[in-house]
């Protein structure tokens, strides 16, 4: 894998100044009255991964460090390869042991080697890109408080300072929140005005009426898009009716893909990181979910696991669908119908309730950034992808410093210079403050950590629209969402899932069974969803369609310059980015 030097990677202080105002030379100021954090996910949720979360006002502190709220992986840390792995692992193992723990890497100890700690890092970097996870246990014979990273990590920043501890940075948790309208996980369905409870529906047709809406403080069980459980209006995008999940009848015609023969060159190639793709009709010699990298998988690959197959793996044995399950076929459908004519490549690294990790996150897109950078430089083991989505982000305790570790935006920039443009999600949080890797996409404001340059195709960050066309009320918003699509009651592909809810009413006349709608039957095959996760995959769609007739027979082997030039092309007709 080539060589990729982290200082190209800029911190929103370092970063191409703002225009300034023709009144004064003093450049406008970021507002981040905006920066509202989401809401913290159930312990249910955190303990799947010893998850913990960070609070600025009771965190352990050092000087020099401001965190916002985050969540991560309690006894993790991780190590960029971009940087002196051997000195920072000393450094975190000596610091380890005076608090009475070790670090263990693959589940050998990190050795304490005090002289090699005492030196500063090397300058050289390694080419390789991806991190290395250090595992945090009490060592033998010690009895301490349970281990932490961050409480490990400001040790160390104290110890030998914030600038000798880059590289290392806590293992975020990644959350998707699809709106999910189940009202098992309501524990107050009681109260919602749901018409069999209403003698008279039509007076209270608004969810948002409903008098106790936000008693489910989990935006992961309730996938809130707010992720904040006081705003009902927001709220109201997970009710059944409203944009939730839930099943419909599509009665059009599917869309129109052209034969392999009437294609001049080759096919545009969207690639997902999701939950993978399950079976239907319309994705049939459409999908791929065999690519490799030399015969070892991108993300998971396990049947028992899959959300595609088995929808309810987590929770009560009730039956009920779980949040994520569908999601990839969802996304996937959406591609297929914004651009007809592209292959999809679809990867798992998304459970059916989740959450999952930033080193894993980390791992996959580097095997990815792999397999496309083969394709670009021809060599064997490679496959192309002109588009990647991801519906998936996290928050960051310290974006705006050189705390902050570049190792996924290394991975992304190398995609983006081997002419493949990847499309974020935004985030359902309904707040300003930046979630990544979204955020890596080049801010409006130029107070951004990355700005725009020819060389690479930038990263392009998508917010949801409603039906009409205004901003979904769940969709962040800021500098750094840099284009919109609807994101809000969309309507795509389901598997053929049958939850445990039944219907409402059942009843015989005539011969014929009547009852009333089954909230969670997708044999229909389609249902509406919303969220940004959704907003993504359709822009992401809408760009390829920009590129089918781009990729003519002169294209199969091109290389990388004109692979970007393509890319840019595809940005700059599809937002205001440009080169």
């Amino acid at each position: 894998m080539e060589n990729s030097d982290p200082q190209q990677f800029t911190t929103p202080s370092s970063a191409t100044p703002p225009e300034k105002d023709p009144e004064t030379t003093a450049p406008r100021r970021v507002d981040r009255s905006l920066w509202r954090d989401p809401a913290v996910p159930s312990k249910r949720y955190l303990d799947s991964v010893d998850g913990r979360v960070l609070d600025p006002g009771t965190a352990l502190s050092v000087q020099g460090v401001r965190p916002r709220s985050t969540v991560y992986v309690g006894p993790r840390l991780t190590v960029s390869r971009l940087f002196d792995i051997d000195n920072l692992l000393a450094k975190l193992a000596v610091t380890a042991q005076v608090l009475g723990w070790e670090a263990e890497v693959d589940g050998r100890r990190v050795e304490p080697d005090r002289e090699l700690a005492s030196r500063p890092p090397a300058t050289e970097r390694s080419g390789r890109l991806g991190v290395v996870r250090v595992t945090l246990v009490v060592a033998t014979g010690s009895a301490t408080q349970a281990p932490d990273g961050w409480v490990l990590l400001q040790h160390a920043r104290a110890a030998y300072g914030l600038a000798a501890m880059h590289g290392v940075g806590l293992d975020h948790m990644v959350f998707l929140r699809p709106i999910d309208p189940n009202p098992v996980h309501d524990p107050n369905p009681v109260h919602d005005p749901n018409p069999v409870h209403d003698p008279n529906p039509v007076h209270d047709p608004n969810p948002v009426h409903d008098p106790n809406p936000v008693h489910d403080p989990n935006p992961v069980h309730d996938t809130n898009p707010a992720g904040v459980p006081t705003s009902a209006a927001v709220s109201s995008y997970a009710y059944a009716g409203s944009g939730g999940r839930q099943p419909i009848s599509y009665v059009g015609p599917p869309p129109v893909r052209r034969p392999a023969e009437a294609i001049v060159g080759r096919r545009p190639v969207v690639a997902t990181l999701d939950t993978g793709c399950g079976e239907h009709p319309w994705l049939t010699g459409v999908v791929r979910r065999d690519v490799t990298v030399d015969g070892e998988p991108i993300g998971y690959d396990d049947q028992a696991t899959d959300p595609e197959l088995f929808p309810d793996q987590v929770g009560a044995l009730d039956g009920g669908i779980d949040p994520y399950a569908g999601h990839g076929t969802f996304i996937c459908g959406l591609i297929h119908q914004a651009c007809p004519d592209a292959d999809i490549v679809a990867w798992r690294l998304v459970g059916s309730s989740g959450p999952i990790v930033e080193s894993d996150l980390v791992e996959a897109l580097a095997r990815i950034a792999e397999v496309a950078r083969r394709h670009r430089d021809g060599e064997t083991g490679g496959h192309p992808i002109d588009i990647l989505t991801l519906s998936m982000g996290y928050y960051h305790e310290t974006p705006e410093d050189l705390l902050f570790d570049p190792t996924i935006y290394e991975i992304l920039r190398l995609l983006g210079e081997c002419g493949t443009v990847v499309v974020c999600s935004a985030g359902n949080d309904a707040t300003a403050r930046p979630m990544f890797p979204a955020a890596f996409t080049p801010w409006l404001d130029g107070n951004g950590p990355v700005s725009v340059r020819p060389d690479v195709v930038p990263i392009v960050s998508v917010g949801a629209l409603n039906p009409n066309g205004t901003d979904a009320l769940f969709t962040n918003a800021g500098p750094w969402v840099r284009a919109h699509v609807t994101g809000a009651a969309v309507m795509s592909t389901m598997p053929d899932f049958q939850g445990g809810l039944q219907p409402m009413a059942r009843t015989e006349a005539y011969q014929r069974v009547r009852e009333s709608l089954d909230p969670d039957d997708f044999s229909g095959l389609f249902a509406v969803w919303s969220g940004t996760s959704f907003a993504a995959p359709l822009f992401a769609g809408r760009m390829a369609a920009q590129m089918v007739e781009m990729l003519t027979g002169e294209h199969l082997h091109e290389d990388r310059a004109a692979a970007r030039e393509r890319g840019w092309a595809a940005v700059s007709a599809t937002t205001d980015l440009a080169p």
